[in-house]
């Protein structure tokens, strides 16, 4: 049995390491995508998990399949195309450590998974199944990715699901919306960042913003990270913020799929049904996550990055004394 599997994309980024003797800049290739983010983090602090989705049979597909092996997600549903290669992000950083990405990708793998290819028995395995938008840019991932959410869902599965906004993959802003939308419709957890919660629902301020989302989908949890200034949650009817762990930031990529792992993690291991849930327990659940969040930050990368346990039990401990 898995706790938790994802479908959708795994690629690699390519992150800025310096220049080279020649003064050109130099990238370090790093696995990432946000479901395999979610998953590989979940793995490393004890979780099983496993992960649906395409890449390339090419180096870096090969790369990436080790790394989701070494990392201890099972890779049964990760398909190797022969057609199509791996996507690959470059990733540019901000000097406050915030990123923005350049995708090669006209098709990539991940665009080509098929509805035929999702493995059935990992979903009903699972006892969560994590998806985001990147795989409903195109045709036939994103047909592939509804697939996998409503069959979790006929089955009885908790979703969780992250938009994950990235407007250079989508032909249009309102193709984005539309499409984002209809994933808000299938999904009992929803983790947004500020930016794309102003770009859903036109709010800034999350506790507008997450009314107008809850008035609509009924979701019971929606979370919306706050950069250096934490989370925020609304379960229902009561919302909360959780105050952030502050940090001096490298590389901002993986800090939101780092949070919610670290908040799905504090979920499974406190073993309650969602309905159950109270916002005290959210609130302990988020502050995990907000410190996972911040420890990601520090080094470059997503899966590398990711934190040990102690590490954010200590980080936790440490403001919790102060």
């Amino acid at each position: 049995m898995l706790d938790a599997a994802a479908v959708g994309e795994v690629l690699v980024d390519f992150t800025p390491s310096g220049t080279n003797e020649y003064g050109y800049q130099s990238f370090s290739a790093n696995p990432g995508g946000a479901p395999a983010n979610v998953m590989a983090a979940l793995a490393k602090w004890g979780r099983k998990t496993g992960f649906i989705g395409k890449v390339g049979q090419d180096t870096f597909g090969e790369f990436l399949r080790q790394v989701l092996d070494q990392a201890g997600v099972d890779t049964r549903g990760l398909v190797l195309s022969e057609s199509y290669r791996t996507t690959l992000a470059f990733v540019h950083l901000q000097a406050d450590g915030d990123r923005s990405f350049s995708f090669y990708r006209s098709p990539g793998a991940d665009m080509m998974l098929t509805p035929g290819e999702v493995r059935e028995d990992i979903i009903s395995e699972a006892g969560l199944l994590h998806f985001g938008s990147v795989s409903l840019t195109d045709e036939p991932s994103a047909e592939a990715t509804l697939h996998a959410v409503r069959l979790a869902r006929g089955l009885g599965k908790l979703v969780s699901y992250d938009p994950n906004l990235r407007p250079a993959l989508w032909r249009s802003l309102e193709e984005a919306k539309a499409r984002i939308r209809q994933g808000l419709g299938l999904a009992h957890i929803v983790k947004l960042s500020e930016e794309e919660l102003e770009f859903l629902t036109g709010e800034k301020e999350p506790e507008a913003g997450t009314a107008l989302l809850f008035s609509e989908y009924h979701t019971p949890l929606i979370l919306v990270t706050l950069g250096a200034e934490g989370s925020f949650f609304r379960l229902g009817k009561e919302c909360r913020r959780v105050p952030g762990q502050p940090v001096q930031a490298v590389d901002t990529t993986g800090a939101g799929d780092c949070y919610l792992a670290g908040f799905l993690h504090k979920f499974m291991e406190a073993g309650e049904a969602l309905e159950r849930l109270d916002a005290e327990a959210v609130q302990t659940m988020a502050a995990f996550g907000n410190a996972a969040g911040a420890l990601i930050t520090l080094q470059k990368g997503a899966i590398p990055a990711i934190p040990q346990l102690e590490d954010i039990e200590k980080l936790l401990n440490g403001a919790a004394e102060r």
